[in-house]
């Protein structure tokens, strides 16, 4: 069989890289005849940046930076000099897995960092940017970034504010008399949030951060405020459009300070991979992600591998570290299997790489006797 392994990360444990490789290792084992191809995924959150540079052949920049704490660090991007394309990722600069767990609060916390990485991307002559923004360690909208683009945010005083946690006093907003733009600037968002209210980059994704309940009026006080005063000074807000509350709000961000678009990770993964392509010639297609759950089945990305494969009636199978989907409920899938249905969550989390290759070969020897192959 022609067997296409298209997983998404198992977030916190491994990329989507490892898993698809591990995931490789225990099918070849199971089923060795078989022609196994590997294609990680990723929506617009960690791992993406490399992923696509693969995809677009791409070449890995670095620039000094700062992480969403202001401290020193150096950030990753990447460079296709034909199209000249510049391709970003938020997380390799202002992401959360770069801060020490439970060190800072997000109300000290910004997106400044990133600007540097856009000045990199323009100053190389790119003329399209793509970028990831999953991932982030921030709830400020965009605030520090365009900070470090030049936009200035005045009080009814004039006075300048600094941290986005001032911004219920916001009066103005001053642009940058040489705004950096360019010809195109597509996002990739994986979640559809506004920027506001009960769905909205708050109360939806600041407790992941950090932001605790009593944190919340002042959160989203601060962010409603920057949206209104933008509305009124230039006729239109991007606040209630699908994926302005993405990455804390940095969705809204880039529509307003850097005139970029807004699109759904899957698709643009899709679309620069080939996925379709890859899909119509494989026998047999498996995906994962750490938890298969209801959330799967909204719009995430294995759960659209997996909606595709069911209209191209492709068999699709699914490996997880953790099940929270009632078996018999799960189309599209063909079968979800789980590191749990094998050892203890425990024991998936300290080795994960091993116990999915041994899970993986398990279903293969499994899937031979059934389809008599």
């Amino acid at each position: 069989m022609r067997v296409l392994i298209v997983p998404d990360k198992f977030k916190g444990t491994l990329a989507a890289g490892a898993v698809a490789a591990a995931l490789a290792r225990g099918w070849r084992r199971g089923r060795p005849a078989d022609t196994v191809t590997r294609l990680p995924m990723s929506d617009g959150g960690d791992g993406f940046g490399a992923l696509i540079s693969t995809a677009l052949g791409a070449r890995p920049q670095r620039v000094r930076t700062v992480d969403a704490a202001h401290r020193p660090c150096m950030a990753r991007w990447w460079w296709e000099a034909k199209s000249r394309r510049a391709i970003l990722e938020s997380a390799t600069a202002i992401g959360l897995a770069l801060l020490p767990p439970g060190r800072y609060h997000p109300f000290e916390l910004d997106t400044f960092g990133l600007g540097k990485v856009f000045k990199a991307a323009a100053a190389k002559g790119a003329r399209r940017c793509l970028i990831g923004i999953g991932g982030s360690a921030t709830n400020d909208a965009g605030f520090g970034l365009a900070l470090a683009l030049g936009w200035q945010f005045l009080d009814k005083g004039g006075k300048r504010i600094e941290r986005w946690t001032e911004l219920t006093r916001l009066s103005q907003i001053r642009p940058p008399e040489r705004p950096l733009r360019f010809r195109e600037l597509v996002v990739a968002v994986d979640v559809q949030n506004p920027l506001l209210g009960a769905r909205g980059a708050t109360r939806i994704y600041g407790p992941q951060k950090g932001i605790r309940p009593e944190d919340v009026a002042a959160a989203e006080g601060c962010l409603r405020r920057l949206a209104r005063v933008f509305e009124t000074q230039f006729g239109w807000s991007p606040a209630s459009e699908p994926g302005a509350g993405a990455a804390g709000g940095l969705g809204f961000g880039l529509r307003a300070f850097v005139g970029a678009r807004l699109e759904p990770g899957f698709d643009l993964f899709a679309r620069h991979a080939g996925l379709e392509r890859q899909l119509r010639r494989a026998d047999l297609v498996i995906t994962g992600e750490g938890a298969i759950d209801r959330s799967t089945l909204m719009g995430k990305a294995v759960g659209q591998v997996a909606a595709r494969c069911a209209g191209l009636g492709i068999p699709c199978l699914a490996f997880a570290g953790a099940m929270g989907l009632n078996r018999r409920r799960a189309h599209p899938f063909t079968e979800v299997h789980a590191l749990t249905d094998v050892t203890s969550l425990e024991q998936a989390k300290a080795r994960p790489a091993w116990w999915l290759e041994q899970l993986a070969a398990r279903v293969a020897r499994e899937w031979a006797g059934r389809a008599g192959a």
